[in-house]
């Protein structure tokens, strides 16, 4: 049997510009039938220089959780705080906007986030490949090419923390060697929060541990902690 060190996320309380803050958050998913509690009254704080890992069963809550960090969802409860430029998650299309094409959308994430927008467009157009798609309506692109668009808009904007959910699979096995690549060399400089089913990748990628069971969230100091602890709840 073995002890386990419950890290209070207070601990990691870096400078105040460079936090994620969670006080207090619930998060509720409600349909006529039925109520799902995911989180229920979660406070941490999350250094947004390091690197963590997020491991869960199924359901867990893992990606609701980068949501809402993202700020794509908002809690029932709680208040969530972003000091540092913070990314949605990897490969998210949702922030697209169906009607306009994949350089109308370029064109205007680049200026919501202060970018250049001509650097943008080439950056993403080169990236993606998506060709003469880049000027077709978003709702005409397969599941796919909104990925390559969400990680090549992604790669393109420089973040203090990219979320990354399962996005290293995107595409094909050359496009997956670029998008390992880009995210390797913006990693260098920038922290992340990352959800996988792959230990061996939250391992690889991570020097922190977080792990979400039973509607609570836990901070470990080391990865090896938070697998460990993973690993008993399985």
């Amino acid at each position: 049997m073995h002890d386990y060190f419950f890290v209070d996320p207070l601990a990691f309380a870096a400078p105040r510009w460079t936090v994620i803050t969670l006080d207090g958050v619930t998060k509720i998913y409600r349909t006529w039938h039925n109520r799902t509690v995911v989180l229920d009254n979660v406070s941490l704080v999350l250094d947004t220089r390091r690197s963590y890992g997020v491991l869960g069963v199924n359901g867990a809550g893992k990606s609701t959780l980068l949501r809402l960090i993202a700020g794509t969802e908002m809690p029932q409860r709680g208040t969530i705080t972003r000091r540092g430029r913070i990314s949605w998650p990897l490969g998210f299309a949702g922030g697209f906007h169906p009607k306009m094409t994949g350089r109308e959308n370029i064109a205007f994430i680049a200026r919501a986030y202060g970018a250049d927008i001509p650097s943008t467009i080439e950056f993403v157009d080169d990236f993606s490949e998506l060709g003469s798609f880049l000027d077709a309506p978003v709702r005409t692109y397969s599941s796919g090419m909104q990925a390559r668009l969400g990680f090549g808009m992604s790669m393109a904007i420089n973040f203090d923390c990219y979320l990354v959910d399962e996005i290293t699979g995107v595409g094909d096995a050359r496009f997956h060697l670029r998008c390992t690549q880009a995210f390797a060399e913006r990693r260098a400089r920038s922290g992340m929060i990352l959800v996988s089913h792959g230990i061996g990748t939250i391992k690889e990628f991570c020097q922190h541990g977080i792990v979400m069971y039973n509607k609570k969230v836990v901070v470990f100091e080391y990865i090896d902690e938070a697998i460990e602890f993973y690993k008993s709840l399985c």
